[in-house]
């Protein structure tokens, strides 16, 4: 098959799109990540202070933790679903176009699909950031129920 480089120009301009799509679910992966080392690092910290001592309020907050490094990691798999589906439908562009292979359901579906691992992953961070927040509120309220009047 013969490509003209005017071809090639159309085809990278279809997939900039998914590139640029492809930049943000990287920056949100990093996001994620980062989030993710500082509730290690958290637990870490509450697991040695629980090897020397019973107390349940680490053990409540250690417990909040592990729920919220759960809800992260499927937010990590959600992203990186995402990427891998835009990745797929970047290659289909350029391989429906150069060998002349109707793609275009293929491509529309793991659109879609990434759309959709890529709304999920919003869900779980979402509902990690509120996870975080009531429990900040609530340790909030128990020092102010703490301190003398």
């Amino acid at each position: 098959m013969n490509i003209q480089i005017s071809d090639i120009g159309h085809v990278i301009q279809l997939a900039i799109a998914p590139v640029f799509l492809l930049t943000g679910v990287a920056t949100k992966l990093t996001v994620l990540t980062n989030r993710l080392a500082r509730i290690i690092d958290r637990t870490r910290v509450l697991e040695d202070r629980l090897k020397v001592s019973a107390n349940a309020e680490y053990s409540e907050e250690l417990e909040l933790l592990y729920r919220r490094s759960h809800l992260v990691n499927f937010a990590i798999a959600s992203s990186t679903a995402c990427g891998l589906l835009v990745c797929v439908v970047i290659a289909m562009l350029f391989a429906g176009d150069t060998t002349g292979i109707v793609l275009d359901q293929y491509i529309a579906a793991c659109f879609v699909l990434a759309m959709l691992g890529l709304t999920s992953s919003f869900v779980y961070f979402l509902r990690e950031i509120f996870l975080s927040a009531r429990f900040m509120r609530m340790q909030h309220q128990n020092s102010l129920q703490q301190q003398p009047r």
